[in-house]
Parts: C-alpha cells; structure tokens; sequence
C-alpha cells in the first residue's frame, strides 16, 4: 500500500538509523508479518543494500500453498533477491519437536537446499528467548528424526544458502497473500491520510528545492526546512506500520494515527505555503506591475497542464468564468508548465473562453436519462445514475457498455468473514450481495459550458447514503465521480461495478514505480484466490486498441473479473474496533477511456493529474504575472515512458541547496531514452541509489549538454545532481 517513494524512505530512514546507531546497514529484509510482498520490492531492497529476504506470512495462505522456501524473488525490473520463507510457518516458535520436524517436512526445497530458519522466542509483542526454550534447543541439538540446529545469525543463515545460488528456482512478481484482503479497504480514513500525505509530501519538497535554488542564485533568504521534511516523512512511515495502515488496529490506536495524518497535512501546507510564496515573491521583484487581481496555478507533476479549476476567492469577477449550484467558480488555466507556475490575471483573456461546439453539457432526455456530454466523450445515465451508454466520440467502437449492463452500480455485500473481521475477507462474500436500485435520485447540477455536473442522491439503508457528483469538463479525457458517504452499517461491504465491452485475458494495476497483471478470469485455484487485489491509483482493461482505466484518489481494493471491474469503497467490520469506519468519508474515482492499450496510453499521467490537483494561489499586488512565471528546473524529452517523481535536496547536503535527488522510473515496461534538461548550471549527475551513495558512475552528456537517461523496464533511478 505505501507508494514508491514511500518506500525507498522508509529504507533511506531505516538504514541511516542503523548506520547511526549500530555503526552498520542492514543487509536482511526481515518482514516476518506484512499481508502480501510489492513485485517492486526487490528492486528497492537491492538499491537500499539489502540482499536477502525473510518472512512466513505466505504461510497463512487459506487456499494455495506457496510452492518454495528459498528461491530467488524477482522483480518486475527482473531485479533478484534471496529469499527465505521459514518452512516452521512461524517467527515466534517455542522450540517444540514438532516445530523443528516442520523445517524439514515443510521444506519444498530439500532437494535444492536443506537449510532452514527457525525463529523463536515470544514476539508480535515481545518478550524474546526463554530459558525453556534455550534448554530444549540444547536437548534436541541431535536427536534422531528431527533436523541437526546450530545457532547463528541471520546473516550467517543467508550466507550459507548462496553456496546453494546456483540450484534454487526463481519466482517472479508479487507475492500475493491470499488472506487478509479486507486490509485494502478497512478504516478508510487511514487510507485517505496516507494517499494525501504522499502527495503533499512530494509536492512540499519539489517546491522547497526549487525555492532554495532560487534563493542560491538571487540571494534571497529562503531555508530548506530539511528537519521539518524529515519529520514528516518519519510521521507517515511510521503510520504504514502494521496494523496501522491496514486498518486492523484497535480503537485507541487510530486516534493517534488520525491525528498525525492531520498534523502531516496541516504542517504540509504550510510549508507548501511558504515554499510558494518565496517563489511568488521573487518573480514579482522582476515583474514589477500596476496591481492586478489573479491567480498562480502551480504544477507539481513534470510535464505541462491544462485544467479546469475552481476559483480560490469566491466574488471576484474572472472572465469566462462559470458559476454552479454551489457557488463555486470554474475557470480554464492553460500552459501550466511541469514542475512550474503560470500567472492569470483577471480582467484579462488569460482565462480560455470555450465555444458552443466544445463545451461540455448536461442535459435531460425526454426518455427519462440524464446525459453529460464533451468533444471527446458521451456519458448517459439511468434515474438511479447508473452508467448505461459511453460513447468515446474520437473512435467508432459504439457503447462501451455492454448491452443488458450498467456501470457505476453500487453494491452492497454481506461481509462476514470466518476468522479476523477487520482483516478478512472471504471468496464466498461475491455470491451475497444486492445492488442499489431503485432508491436513487439524479438532476443536472450544472449544464456547462466549462464543466458539467449531474447530482445523484441514493440511499443504501435506512441509515446510511451516498451524494455523489459525477462530471465532464470541456477538456477532460476523464468521468469523474464526486462522492460523500454517510456509512453507519455492520458487517456490509460497499463497491461500486462498472462493466465494459473489453475482452482481455489480463489487467493492469498500479503498483510502487511500475504496474502489474493480474489474470481476469479464474481458471485455477490461484487466479480465483485473487478475487480481491491491492492496487495504488488505477486498474486498468485493454484490448490491443483499446482500453479503460478506473481510477481513485484513495482507495486501495479491486476486482477485475472478465469484463467487469469492481471499485472496493468501504467495509464496516466490529472488531478489534467496533466503530472501524463508521461516519462521513469523502473520495474520488474516474474512468478514463483511451485509444490504445495500456502500454501506448497515458493512464499513468492522468492518474497522476487525477491524485495530484494543481495549486492554486491568490494574487494580490503586484504578485501575479500573466503566462509561465516559474519555469522547471528540470525535464525530460520525451517525457512519457519515463517519469520524474521525486525532486529534493539530498539528505547529506544539510538543506544548502548544492545537490539535488531526482528519482524518475520507467512507468510502462518498455527499456525506454529521454533527454534530461535544466536550466541549472551542472556540474555533473551521478548514478546513486535508494540510500543516495555515490556509484562512481556518471551520466553521459550529449553534444548539447545535456544528459542521457536510459531505463529498463520499470527500472527506478535515482540521480544525484551536483551544482556549479
């Protein structure tokens, strides 16, 4: 569940703590009880000096046993790991003859290597060894049937199993825990905090480096708040522990994680505030004008936007402006550049005007359908909002709705699991469940032109609803829906179903730096086990010409099976926290028809833009400057394949501003050329890694000056660029 960058921070703060106060890194992974295994893993492990791999969770697998003990994982970048799953299925053994006779019994790669790992003493809480426990390790050190023991580290364990490298098998990709899926869902205010954490995070520290750059060449006095960030990172890091972030904590402990989410948030924006500001400030010592009321839109994502936005200052008369129920005030901002600002005035012609032809509609059929409609689609919904025709007008495909189907069907299913009611969910939850019909309502809220809207109002009890806003603007590629769910149920689980006229054997799914696919039908056992599936901000089903993505904003749980993808919303388990979920919850999702199968697509820039809304700043004075006010510092061409994510100053240059991480990954697993651009003064960029060591290698320039970057398949690199 944690992203990419959330990742590689929790090895960057981990190493350095054991650096720091052991005077060494840790080269075993050791994630004895975490619910399933990123396929992106490997790669980071090995880019944070970790070699091998431990765990046994794999063993609580409720319908397929996991077919190896050592082998070597390896990733979707074909990065190996040593991995070790400990044949006693345990990390808190008592040292009892039958847990030794299981590291041989268990073991289903004797054959190949006949080590094993036995981990002992009270744990999950602590306590560790007894003098018990010592005392029949000694007595059974060679008794006849069980396995010769010897202790040792874990260490000395791995470097014995790699005398054995050259047998063991490889298993690629995720290790997928077939147990435990309720996690992707339970508590999902967490969910959220950690979603929009990620992306404040990443846009505060984007914003601070350039601010500090700026600062270095102006002479300005901005200071990189290093600590502050650090902080914050180590807040959200530690509310991914288990069982935080699943949602399988008790009660108490969600008071203090909803609470630091507010404090990463609340501290966030304020430093994004003042980031902003600086920047703001020193171009408007450059740009001195008459004062002018407008607005800055920033960007934090690399390359250039053109959105529809809703105003920051509601009374001031914008032009080509455009009001909704609500009050609200959408407005076009175009050329918005990448890791950058642009500056719209308001009595100008900065805000784009749309014609009659282009602009995005709402509208009531005399058939009783409601109907939201642009240049690039046609979206046409029954009285309970229910989606029954989209029409991508740029090809000829027809209703992307399957005759007899609807999309954007809420369901509601029985959830009531066998074992853990926060954790689980069980396969047997598909076959009860009964979808929301006839207790709907939908109008148009908002005919257009800049952006349309429909308001749907459905009832799913008598205790809980849902008002959900669903829209098109006149530029968008996306249908968005709007929701806020008042949620008071017990032991019910709610989706929403969309069905498309897609026939594809696999699906795409969002995952740490890179995607995955999942089968979408169930010809074997452990293709139905994986009837619930984690993924980040998209699922997506192509066919060789075309697909369809959905996605969201914080949610977690999905389900693609044959044509039908299914969004998990919200659980309402009773325990360990009777109350898990229970109130109002807020989020987003879309679908996002395009030309193409996913790999020629850009589902990967859309889910970011749809995660990763512009900011949008007041200007008063003379701040503000019609057109691009502050440039990137730093862009690829082309910038497609392979993506900038993370721009900051590196951790051992104390905030000074003289050298900066870029992190960038291959987004669609094609090996992938880009030019890196700046308009920096480099010296040179040096290859590093996840901890921000130097290799010795550097970036090759071209002719121009400008640096080469080539990228395997979901290779993540990270660069460390030195400034002159």
């Amino acid at each position: 569940m944690p992203s990419g960058e959330s990742l590689c921070r929790q090895m960057l703060l981990g190493q350095r703590f054991f650096e720091k106060h052991f005077g060494k890194r840790a080269r075993v992974f050791w994630l004895p009880d975490s619910f399933g295994y990123s396929a992106q893993l490997p790669q980071v492990l090995k880019q944070s000096g970790c070699d091998y791999f431990f765990t046994q969770k794999l063993s609580w697998n409720n319908i397929n046993k996991f077919p190896l003990t050592t082998f070597w994982w390896t990733g979707i970048d074909e990065t190996k790991i040593l991995a070790h799953l400990t044949p006693a299925e345990t990390y808190t053994a008592s040292v009892t003859p039958a847990e030794l006779y299981k590291c041989t019994r268990n073991n289903h790669d004797l054959e190949r290597s006949n080590h094993s790992l036995l981990v002992y003493g009270h744990g999950d809480g602590g306590g560790g060894p007894t003098t018990d426990m010592l005392e029949r390790l000694k007595r059974m050190k060679s008794v006849d049937g069980l396995p010769k023991t010897s202790p040792g580290s874990a260490i000395q364990f791995f470097a014995d199993l790699e005398k054995d490298a050259n047998r063991l098998q490889a298993y690629k990709g995720e290790l997928y825990l077939e147990f435990h899926r309720g996690t992707y869902t339970t508590q999902a205010l967490v969910k959220r905090g950690n979603r929009k954490g990620e992306v404040i995070i990443h846009d505060v520290e984007l914003l601070a480096t350039m601010a500090k750059i700026h600062s270095n060449h102006t002479s300005g006095e901005y200071s990189y708040p290093l600590n502050e960030i650090t902080n914050l990172w180590k807040l959200l890091c530690l509310n991914q522990f288990h069982d935080c972030l699943p949602g399988s904590a008790i009660k108490l402990a969600y008071v203090d994680v909803h609470k630091f989410h507010r404090e990463v948030l609340s501290k966030s924006l304020n430093l994004r505030h003042d980031a902003q500001s600086f920047l703001i400030s020193q171009k408007s010592k450059k740009d001195q004008q008459e004062s002018q009321q407008g607005i800055i839109a920033f960007n934090t994502l690399p390359w250039p936007r053109k959105e529809v936005i809703v105003a920051p200052q509601k009374g001031t008369k914008w032009s080509n402006q455009q009001w909704n129920k609500d009050g609200y005030e959408y407005l076009i901002v175009d050329g918005v550049p990448g890791f950058g600002a642009a500056g719209y005035l308001a009595s100008s012609a900065d805000f784009a005007n749309v014609s009659a032809d282009k602009a995005a509609k709402a509208y009531a059929t005399k058939s009783g359908y409601f109907v939201l409609e642009n240049p690039i689609l046609k979206a046409t919904f029954n009285k309970n909002g229910q989606l029954i025709e989209l029409i991508d007008k740029r090809t000829s495909r027809g209703n992307l709705v399957p005759s007899k189907c609807r999309g954007n069907v809420f369901q509601l299913y029985e959830d009531v699991p066998t074992y853990w009611d926060a954790w689980d969910v069980e396969i047997y939850h598909l076959q009860k469940y009964v979808d929301l019909e006839d207790h709907g309502h939908i109008e148009v809220h908002t005919e257009g032109p800049l952006k349309a809207e429909l308001l749907l109002v459905h009832k799913i009890s008598d205790v809980s609803s849902i008002k959900q806003v669903i829209s098109l603007t006149c530029i968008g590629e996306r249908l968005e829906f709007d929701n806020v769910v008042d949620w008071h149920e017990s032991h019910q689980f709610l989706k929403v179903e969309f069905n498309w006229d897609i026939v594809s054997d696999y699906a795409t799914y969002d995952i740490q730096y890179g995607v995955v696919r999942r089968p979408t039908h169930y010809n074997t056992t452990i293709d139905s086990a994986r009837f619930e599936v984690c993924g980040h901000k998209f699922t997506d089903l192509s066919e060789a010409n075309y697909g369809v993505a959905l996605m969201t904003d914080c949610k977690y749980g999905y389900a693609t099976h044959e044509k039908t993808q299914r969004l998990s919303l919200l659980r309402s388990p009773k325990g360990p926290d009777e109350d898990a979920d229970m109130g109002q919850h807020k989020f987003k999702y879309a679908i996002y028809p395009h030309i193409g199968n996913f790999s020629v697509s850009n589902v990967m820039q859309s889910a970011l833009e749809f995660n990763t809304p512009i900011s949008i700043r007041n200007g008063d004075g003379t701040e503000v400057c019609s057109g691009e006010m502050i440039s990137s510092l730093f862009y690829l061409e082309p910038s497609r394949e392979i993506i900038i994510d993370t721009v900051k100053l590196a951790e051992d240059d104390q905030g000074q501003g003289n050298q900066v991480i870029l992190r960038l990954y291959e987004a669609y697993g094609g090996k992938s050329t880009a030019v890196l651009k700046s308009s920096l003064n480099i010296n040179k960029i040096q290859i590093s890694n996840v901890l921000e060591d130097d290799t010795g290698e550097t970036l090759e320039r071209n002719l121009d000056g400008n640096f080469i970057v080539t990228l395997k398949p979901f290779q993540i690199l990270t660069l460390k660029v030195d400034l002159n």
